[in-house]
């Protein structure tokens, strides 16, 4: 019988992260996919500036910028000409590493995703599928079905959907999956061609007639695009062809397509599962959350599932913090799936609405306010850290704790780049840390260092300042870089304290399964 850690089920984007960086942190995961290979067509395509933040720690930012496209701007049209222009480098310059939209089509992500996982000896079981499985208090019994036909019973200490919106995992654990379907028809393809909106730019027509959105791809002269089906059209889409959609959008935007390289139509759904765990069953992903298109965060925000529950889960299994650590994972992720689920709807609904005041408002108005509102700095800003989920945080979680300066636990820490230099380079190492920007204590300096706790103190700059942190106060981060304490103080008891009431047990950065009194947090421990 075949045993593991946790039996991940779904090798798309969020279970092909979710293995890899369990495997990081010394945890035996089993990877299944009915598929005989991955993906062949580029389906997601946007990688958001927060997961490329959070990709440096599994050494992968580089290599998805240097192999995809940065976005600089998103262009508005109405009637055949330019109304609108949002420029990302200008806008999100100082905010991240990563001021821009960046493309890199699904494929190619999951490719690089799949030969990072199998250099740490982790490969993907392909033509292999969950038949059924069985909560056992202790363990996960799961009968899955190989490439032979063959069944298989396998135990794991956990189990992850991460199986899509027709999950097995959702439909055994039995929790609902409520939402809609929008009625809409829409059409992808990846082109070749020439015109002015193949610059290498995000352009978007809000016709009165078609919907149409071009996503820029690598390669001069490539692009996604992504269109409504409307009329008698839409009442048979598996029966159409590019030729029966290219028409006045396009001739809008002044495309000339020479070559079409993949044609889709679907329908797009949203729905939030009712729980996204229950007992050892967790759900990531598509299986917990399914969304419109807008905005590019479906595949991001399940990249985000995965590293915020990969962290708990080695934890727990290490025995450095207690079962209910995993509860947390629900508490943070749902609340944001359910919020982005709303936003996304209602961009959707305006940008694809039909009937006279919703053409009115979409050709008439937005084009003159949009350049308007788009003058004010802090609503673009506004609209970058939206968008680039840098503004996600896990505000009143379980997890998070305090405040110092305007830095609450649960916020992502606010990145500061001073000399070519980040206080981002420290969060490379997948564990707890401190931060003190200024000077730390020697009482927390000792209580670090006896507890092999990482320390990194920044020598105080007005940057700091105005990043919103607060000098020599400490920011407790998690192993996936959100604040989960922050104190004005600077002293060590709070940690102890945040520990104490969390049941956690140990910070310590030392491989899992050992231990060697490093980090290890005892209740009588005495502070220095």
């Amino acid at each position: 019988m075949t045993r593991s850690d946790v039996l991940i089920i779904g090798a798309g984007p969020t279970g092909l992260v979710l293995a890899l960086w369990l495997a990081k942190l010394g945890v035996k995961p089993r990877i299944l996919d009915k598929t005989a290979g991955p993906g062949t067509t580029s389906r997601a395509l946007a990688v958001q500036a927060r997961t490329l933040e959070l990709y440096r720690q599994l050494d992968l930012a580089d290599a998805v910028v240097e192999s995809g496209h940065k976005v600089p701007a998103v262009n508005l049209w109405v009637k055949g000409e330019a109304v609108a222009r949002l420029p990302f480098e200008t806008i999100g310059t100082g905010l991240t590493p990563y001021p821009f939209l960046q493309i890199f089509p699904q494929d190619q992500h999951e490719r690089l995703l799949i030969e990072r996982l199998q250099a740490l000896g982790v490969s993907v079981e392909r033509q292999t599928e969950l038949l059924g499985f069985t909560d056992e208090g202790d363990q996960i019994s799961a009968r899955v079905r190989g490439p032979d036909g063959a069944e298989e019973l396998c135990q794991a200490r956990y189990i992850a959907g991460c199986d899509g919106a027709r999950s097995i995992v959702r439909k055994t654990i039995g929790t609902g999956f409520p939402g809609g379907t929008y009625r809409q028809v829409f059409y992808v393809a990846d082109i070749e061609g020439i015109g002015r909106a193949l610059d290498g730019e995000l352009h978007i027509d809000l016709d009165e007639a078609d919907f149409l959105a071009v996503f820029p791809l690598a390669g001069a002269g490539r692009a996604r695009l992504i269109g409504t089906v409307r009329d008698e059209r839409a009442d048979h889409p598996e029966a159409l062809a590019f030729e029966d959609v290219s028409g006045r959008a396009i001739e809008h935007l002044k495309i000339e397509v020479r070559k079409v390289n993949w044609f889709s139509t679907y329908h797009v759904h949203h729905r939030v599962a009712e729980h996204f765990c229950k007992g050892r069953a967790f759900l990531l992903g598509d299986a917990a959350h399914i969304h419109s298109p807008a905005g590019g965060q479906g595949m991001n925000t399940g990249i985000g599932d995965a590293i915020n529950l990969a962290w708990k889960l080695a934890a727990v299994l290490a025995s450095d913090a207690p079962d209910k650590l995993l509860d947390s994972y629900e508490a943070e992720r749902i609340v944001f799936a359910r919020r982005l689920v709303a936003t996304t709807d209602r961009v959707f609904s305006f940008a694809t609405a039909e009937g006279r005041i919703a053409d009115i408002l979409r050709t008439r108005v937005a084009p003159v306010l949009a350049p308007r509102i788009m003058a004010f700095d802090s609503v673009r800003e506004y609209l970058f850290r939206t968008a680039s989920q840098i503004t996600l945080n896990y505000r009143g979680g379980p997890l998070s704790a305090g405040s110092a300066g305007h830095v609450q636990g649960g916020d992502r820490l606010p990145w500061v780049s001073i000399g070519g230099a980040d206080n981002f380079d420290p969060l490379t190492a997948m564990t707890w840390q401190v931060h003190v920007y200024g000077s730390a204590s020697a009482a927390l300096t000792a209580w670090c260092a006896e507890r092999a706790l990482p320390l990194h103190v920044f020598a105080w700059q007005p940057a700091h300042e105005a990043a919103g942190l607060a000098r020599n106060a400490l920011y407790l981060l998690r192993p996936d870089t959100y604040v989960a304490l922050a104190d004005a103080t600077g002293a060590p008891e709070t940690i102890e304290g945040y520990c104490a009431d969390r049941g956690i047990i140990s910070l310590s950065s030392s491989p899992r399964g050992r231990r060697s009194g490093g980090g290890v947090l005892m209740p009588n421990d005495k502070i220095p």
